[in-house]
């Protein structure tokens, strides 16, 4: 057991506010481990936050004002834990300074934990080289494009590699601060740090349930007459020879095809488009899953559920709680 697990005396927890931070990702930290110690009834953690020449201006897409910090990079110097909020200017190299203090933290024991894009900064400082890692669903792919010796993952909310823990985009910053007091207080005082938060402890599935999958593409391709034929066929059991009929390809050419056109192969985005016919059926009908999976072409509930779950990490039930929409009363 670490002490960490066992912790009895406060714990220093340092968020870095780097210039365009994000209000959001900014205040989680505080917000949770701050209400943490109401929970325990004594302090159980100090929150500094820190940022370069102590005066930083927030991110203006979400409504900017200018921040005078209480602490500058010195503060990290005594954390326990770094938390890394995403700011407008991920995708720019960060400065020598921030990441040699990074640097500097990570190597005297501290854990560094970045929230939604903030993943950019820590992956910058390399100590996410050979591990997993997440970041907002909508940035992962530059952030593997960027740093190819990270395992990039968009489908959980959280990566805890012990010493190193990402966190996936907005309110992801919540489950990964809320994963932290558990790990540091135990799963009753994390329980009530999330009743007075007004927040499940640990949400249904992951981040993949919430990534937003292209519809076929509004400009004309050579596939475009095939990928609107199998939309309004996806009821219906189709086997990769009737598609390359309709296609009027062979089958190996058809694979060929729409590897270069769409990125996948025909049955892969016929399983997708049909999950994205169950995701619009479960949000916007009544409609039993049994119905659903047969509107759907699933044949099944259960291989609705199995292909469900696995792709989304979620199931259809949960799925549905979660987005359904209503009318306004």
């Amino acid at each position: 057991m670490t002490a960490m697990s066992t912790m009895s005396t406060t714990s220093t927890v340092a968020v870095l506010a780097l210039d365009g931070v994000v209000p959001f990702d900014l205040s989680v930290p505080g917000q949770v481990f701050g209400t943490a110690n109401q929970a325990a009834g004594r302090p159980r953690y100090e929150i500094l936050v820190c940022a370069p020449g102590r005066s930083v201006t927030t991110s203006p897409e979400y409504g900017a004002f200018r921040m005078r910090a209480p602490h500058g990079l010195d503060g990290l110097e005594r954390a326990g834990t770094v938390v890394i909020p995403g700011h407008s200017g991920f995708l720019d190299p960060p400065s020598p300074a921030v990441l040699a203090a990074l640097r500097r933290a990570a190597a005297r024991g501290a854990r560094l934990a970045s929230v939604c894009v903030g993943a950019f900064t820590l992956a910058a400082t390399g100590l996410l080289d050979g591990h997993r890692a997440t970041t907002h669903w909508q940035y992962a792919g530059e952030l593997a494009r960027r740093h190819p010796d990270i395992e990039v993952d968009p489908a959980v909310l959280f990566i805890d590699h012990g010493a190193l823990i990402t966190s996936a985009g907005v309110a992801a910053g919540l489950d990964l601060c809320l994963h932290l007091v558990r790990r540091d207080l135990g799963a009753d005082l994390a329980a009530a740090t999330a009743r007075r938060t007004v927040m499940p402890l640990q949400r249904d599935g992951g981040q993949a349930q919430y990534i937003e999958h292209p519809r076929p593409p509004a400009h004309p391709t050579a596939l475009q007459p095939v990928l609107q034929w199998l939309e309004r066929h996806l009821h219906r059991p189709l086997t990769l020879t009737e598609i390359a009929g309709q296609a009027g390809l062979s089958v190996r050419s058809l694979n060929r095809h729409f590897r270069a056109q769409t990125g996948t192969t025909p049955l892969q985005w016929l399983l997708r488009a049909r999950i994205q016919r169950a995701q619009q059926l479960l949000e916007t009908t009544e409609l039993s899953v049994e119905q659903i999976a047969d509107r759907a072409g699933f044949g099944s509930t259960a291989a609705l559920r199995q292909h469900f779950t696995r792709h989304t990490g979620t199931s259809p039930h949960s799925y549905r709680t979660t987005f359904r929409r209503r009318e306004p009363a």
